[in-house]
């Protein structure tokens, strides 16, 4: 009850007109920020936080904040189901489905499957972060560098062998993606690797401009070599079929219990420093294409296929809130601006922040129901206006995103350098398109490919070079087996074809010998 209490403590404090207005600058600026290619909620937190010494309001300050990264994941989701263009890493997945339901006219749809899910899952993770905040960050504290290497492992063996239609495809993009972490100063003995005598690598290849370049630029430039082949237009929408929010009654029968275990996976893996919300939403997007019932869609715009990562998106956050609070460890780049931003306020996060602003931690937790539902409220109405967008014709549509990819990689680095890295890598991606090769498996190989490699190097430094480690510890041995399974798993009903067939094959041959 002590909890309930310090939440409703905590709307008494965020509804004041003052914290309203805060919520809602956060959330419209984040569904802004989210829309642009390139401009994370990282880099804007981090621009404002000079501006928030000048508020001298740490507590709608850090409402704003969080406005802001949320905001930020859905706007990603925008332009992800309209133009394929992810704003963010964690909005990836939702692009491979959603992006195929704009192209089959039902972007109001995806839209709004996103948005609402958006909400579904935030408030359900926001419930427990108020009540089983402590006992995750209790769970986190377990892991060890040798768990941290098998949920790496899990995470790309999962999407590499689940989502692209050939494994030895993907499995070739993932090798590309971790190429490209491996890039920059190595962590544990300081040397520069694959730099190729360029200084402005030696940080490595920012994920950013990759993102850009996979996305943005090589859709762009796949769609240039193909226009003579396809309609001036994006094709037309569909109208509405009944039900509510353009969401059909299938729409909703299929959609619900994709956010509901989007929630269950993207809240826990918020909680744990693994990559942030790619793994969840990932991992979603797979269990949803597994369990379908509609398999001839995906690859042409399953609505599971986005209502699942978009759950799993928002349900993170409060999850990365989890040991940001409790212990002051941020899992993410925008929880370490946000880190930052406490420290403006002489602030320390961790199990005191509870006993010494207990005011403004219930506050900053009550702040995210506010503010989740001037996000929908907002999003919503919008949804007629974000899909005017398809009715541009396509040469100044996809010039209009050149221009956008080009300025968000140069305002994130300032780097020449990085504009062209990012072409380079968008040439790459319009052949990996025509020859059918996985974007994804890039993507996870480039976030979790060096922090697989620091824990796997981490475990035997702390074992004295004994593999052994990765054999000992429950955790570890459950989520090697798990990666096992996931990569066996396509190929189960092949196996399990051909023994049908022989046993079926060898009764026919009694039945003649008879």
């Amino acid at each position: 009850m002590s909890s309930l209490s310090s939440l409703l403590d905590g709307f008494a404090s965020v509804l004041s007109p003052q914290n309203l207005l805060y919520a809602a600058i956060g959330v419209t600026i984040g569904t802004l920020v989210g829309v642009l290619p390139g401009i994370g909620p990282a880099l804007t937190i981090a621009l404002l936080l000079p501006v928030s010494l000048q508020l001298d309001d740490p507590t709608g300050t850090l409402i704003m904040f969080a406005g802001i990264y949320y905001g930020a994941m859905y706007g990603g989701s925008t332009t992800s189901i309209l133009l394929n263009t992810p704003g963010e890493s964690a909005s990836v997945a939702t692009s491979i489905e959603g992006y195929r339901m704009a192209q089959r006219g039902r972007a109001r749809a995806a839209l709004a499957t996103a948005a609402i899910g958006s909400f579904v899952a935030a408030t359900i993770s926001t419930v427990l972060l108020a009540f089983v905040a402590e006992p995750m960050a209790s769970f986190a504290v377990t892991f060890r560098a040798s768990d941290y290497f098998a949920l790496a492992v899990l995470a790309m063996v999962t999407v590499t062998a689940l989502v692209g239609a050939s494994l030895p495809r993907g499995l070739m993009s993932l090798t590309f993606g971790l190429f490209l972490g491996l890039v920059g100063i190595d962590s544990l003995t300081g040397q520069a690797r694959f730099t190729f005598g360029v200084p402005e690598l030696l940080d490595g290849v920012d994920v950013v401009t990759v993102i850009v370049g996979l996305f943005a630029i090589g859709e762009t430039l796949y769609i240039a070599s193909r226009l003579k082949d396809l309609p001036a237009k994006v094709a037309p929408l569909e109208p509405a079929k009944g039900g509510f929010a353009w969401l059909s009654r299938q729409d909703w029968a299929r959609s619900w219990p994709a956010w509901l275990r989007g929630t269950l996976f993207g809240f826990p893996f918020g909680a744990l420093p693994s990559g942030g919300a790619e793994i969840p939403t990932f991992l979603s997007y797979t269990v949803e294409k597994r369990r379908s019932k509609h398999r001839d869609e995906w690859g042409n715009g399953a609505i599971e296929g986005v209502a699942g990562p978009e759950a799993a998106n928002n349900a993170s956050f409060s999850g990365v809130l989890v040991p940001l609070l409790t212990l002051g460890i941020p899992t993410s780049a925008t929880a370490a601006v946000m880190l930052a931003a406490f420290g403006y306020f002489d602030l320390s996060p961790g199990p005191q922040l509870f006993e010494k602003s207990p005011d403004l931690v219930w506050a900053l937790i009550a702040s995210l129901f506010v503010g989740n539902v001037m996000l929908l409220a907002l999003n919503l109405p919008l949804i007629r206006i974000w899909v005017k967008v398809l009715q541009i014709p396509r040469p100044l549509l996809y010039t209009g995103i050149l221009v956008f990819a080009t300025l968000g990689v140069y305002a994130v680095s300032g780097s020449v350098v990085d504009v062209l890295i990012a072409y380079a890598i968008g040439v790459l991606a319009m052949f990996m398109r025509r020859f059918d090769f996985p974007i994804a498996p890039v993507i996870l190989g480039l976030i979790l490919g060096p922090m697989m490699e620091t824990q796997f190097r981490r475990a035997l430094l702390l074992s004295d070079g004994a593999l052994s480690v990765f054999v000992t510890r429950p955790l570890t041995v459950t989520l090697l087996s798990l990666a096992v399974v996931a990569l066996a798993l396509p190929h189960l009903p092949k196996v399990w074809a051909r023994l049908r067939g022989g046993s079926g094959a060898r009764r026919l041959s009694f039945a003649e010998d008879d």
